[in-house]
């Protein structure tokens, strides 16, 4: 097929050597098939910001750090420069995730390179050497089910003790290669550690995998794995072999509302004194 033209530069520098077919089109990006030498690989190529559905929410971007001061300026202020680099950063976060995940054994494809918004990586392929299917495509056998299901359980710990909640998981972006599920889709990847939302995001993507799962193994809807994990997690006890259980004994200690109260005021107080620490720093 022809080269598109945002795979061209990848061509020109000898990363690709043929453009085979489109693999698909998602609200984000477009993903061809691409020969690289002797092995297939997929490019993942990022749609512009104006042309992408999925939005760059504040509850994704909170918790990711600039390095550079005058990035992180000109991204408060939302300048040209600023919503140009604050853009660049979305996409490197994929990157930067799959690096990540891949070095912490997480089922993840294997990258190879980001240049001029494109990423290229590992194709994910079944028993066939094809390209492997989304989880929504297949029917299971209730141990099927099972087994999956405990599996990517497990890949969420991995990626939780990584430091990392993929915050979008679902049965959308979950292809099954030959040798079990892959996580795919990662641009909205939150730290786990620095982002106020990530319990609630954990515990949505358990929830949606045990919600499909749940369709051909309804035992397992009656699971609370994204609390038990999480409670193991902010307990300090999350190791990537924990054993699971699926169970989570809510405690029955009353509420200090007084206490809780009082935490949050002085976090308000601490937050509008460092916007205005900012705001003399940045005048």
């Amino acid at each position: 097929m022809k080269t598109p033209k945002r795979l061209q530069p990848l061509v020109e520098n000898g990363l690709v050597d043929e453009v085979v077919s489109q693999l698909m089109s998602g609200k984000e990006a477009q993903v061809y098939i691409v020969r690289c030498g002797d092995v297939i690989r997929c490019a993942k190529v990022y749609k512009e910001a104006n042309q992408r559905s999925f939005k760059q929410a504040a509850q994704y971007q909170e918790g990711r750090t600039v390095r550079n001061t005058r990035r992180a300026r000109a991204m408060e202020k939302r300048t040209s420069f600023g919503q140009k680099e604050q853009e660049e950063a979305w996409l490197s976060a994929e990157v930067d995730a799959l690096y990540l995940l891949a070095k912490a054994g997480v089922c993840v494809p294997e990258p190879y390179c980001f240049m001029d918004g494109v990423l290229l990586m590992e194709l994910v392929t079944d028993s066939e050497g094809y390209a492997a299917p989304r989880l929504n495509d297949v029917d299971l056998l209730p141990e099927q089910a099972r087994e999956y299901h405990a599996r990517l359980m497990r890949e969420i710990v991995r990626m939780l003790c990584a430091g990392l909640v993929h915050g979008d998981l679902s049965e959308f972006n979950v292809l099954l290669s030959e040798k079990g599920p892959v996580i795919i889709d990662l641009p909205q990847a939150v730290n786990a550690a620095g982002n106020n939302n990530a319990s609630r995001m954990l515990d949505r993507d358990v929830t949606n995998m045990t919600l499909y799962f749940g369709r051909f193994a309804p035992e397992l809807l009656s699971t609370e794995y994204g609390k038990e994990i999480w409670a193991l997690y902010e307990q300090g006890k999350l190791e990537p072999e924990s054993i699971l259980t699926g169970r989570f004994v809510r405690s029955k200690k009353a509420v200090d509302v007084k206490g809780v109260m009082q935490i949050i005021d002085a976090a308000k107080e601490e937050a509008f004194e460092r916007r205005q620490r900012k705001a003399a720093f940045l005048d």
